[in-house]
Parts: structure tokens; sequence; C-alpha cells
């Protein structure tokens, strides 16, 4: 079982998910350039934060046009796991594979932090390792990470379950807490922290682990 990990020019998180996934839990792990239509062989699909093609429309404007992005659709179909970290859920809403969008923050500043969230879902493999309500930590990183969508879109990810992560203390003005949603299907999560920089115990906490770890979960 093999993770591949998107590789877009501009991105900048890449390395961390490959250190996170392949050298601190030891999961099989290659990167999978942008260009690439290829998905043979692998089981799930990282897109890393970072800036894709520098963000200078919308962020993840432009990467939702990569080639390796048209045969991502078909895998998601296929009951392919997704996980879209920072700019990598930008991604995932601007190709539609996740609803709502991320904005600017409300203070119009870029956070670096580390901040505590709150579990408010285990209806997917995600979080099962987890209590509902339970408290974790991770670091998060960005200018555009509040979540906003309309009164229709969070009706229904409250009555699908859908919303994985909220912030215990909302740092960028998100919509409900939000800082992780998945599909109704539950294969694709997206989430504005990042777990893999909270995976190596010589860097801080590891409360990023077991959500790496669900990838790779039957």
């Amino acid at each position: 079982m093999t993770i591949g990990i998107v590789v877009f020019p501009g991105s900048n998180c890449d390395r961390d998910v490959y250190w996170a996934t392949k050298g601190c839990l030891g999961l099989s792990s290659r990167f999978l350039w942008h260009e690439s239509t290829d998905l043979d062989g692998l089981d799930a699909i990282v897109l890393p934060g970072g800036f894709s093609y520098g963000d200078y429309l919308r962020c993840g404007a432009i990467a939702r046009f990569a080639p390796v992005l048209s045969s991502l659709i078909e895998f998601v179909k296929n009951g392919g796991k997704v996980l879209g970290i920072c700019n990598g859920f930008q991604i995932l809403t601007e190709l539609g594979l996740l609803p709502g969008a991320l904005t600017r923050n409300k203070n119009l500043h870029f956070i670096c932090d580390t901040v505590p969230l709150l579990v408010s879902s285990k209806r997917t493999k995600w979080f099962e390792s987890f209590k509902f309500g339970e408290e974790l930590y991770l670091p998060i990183a960005h200018g555009e990470g509040r979540y906003q969508c309309s009164v229709e879109v969070l009706n229904k990810l409250e009555e699908e379950d859908s919303i994985a992560l909220r912030y215990a203390n909302n740092p960028n003005g998100s919509i409900n807490d939000i800082a992780g949603i998945t599909n109704k299907e539950g294969n694709v999560l997206g989430m504005m922290p990042h777990p893999e920089r909270a995976c190596d115990k010589e860097l801080g906490g590891i409360d990023g682990r077991n959500i790496l770890q669900a990838l790779l979960a039957k």
C-alpha cells in the first residue's frame, strides 16, 4: 500500500509530508509530479501545503488544472483516499471535491502558530482513533485559511456529519470554527492545520500521526 504525495511548482510542504509518512511512520510513500496522470499502485494521495503556482490568483485556482488532478477525480470516485492540507484543502475546494472556499484571515495577517483543535466527527476512518470532542494540537501556517460557505452548505455539512475538525479558539474567523471537513463518502479530507508537522517527537507534538496513518487504514 503506497501514498502518493503530489508535487506542484511552489509547494513547500511535500518534503515535510514525505518525512512524516515515510520517515516517522514507515508508510510506503512516493512523490507524484503534477504533470503525471498515472495513479496506478497508489492507495492514497496527499495534496500538500505551500504556494502552488505562487497562488497568483486565488489559492489553488491554477493548481486545479494540473493534469494529475483530472486523474484524482476518478481516483476519488473509485473510493481512493485523498488528504488536502492547507493549500491542498484550498485546491480541493477549487476542484469541487469539497464545498465552500478558503478566504483571507479575518485580521488579514498570516498566522503561524500551534493551535488547539476539537475532533468533531468520527464518521470516517480519519479520526476513528480519537474520541469525539477530543482536543489535539497541530500547527497552522496560512494567510487564507478562513473557511466560508453558504448557510445551505453549512447545514448539509452538519447533516452529513462532515465537519471533522473545529478550532477551539478560532484564529482566522472560519464559519462555525471549521478547521477541516470531509466529503459525504468520507474518503476526502481537507484541513488547514498541518498534521505532518506534528509527527516527529524530536520536533514537538505527535498529534498528527494518527491522521496520517489513516491514509492507509482499511
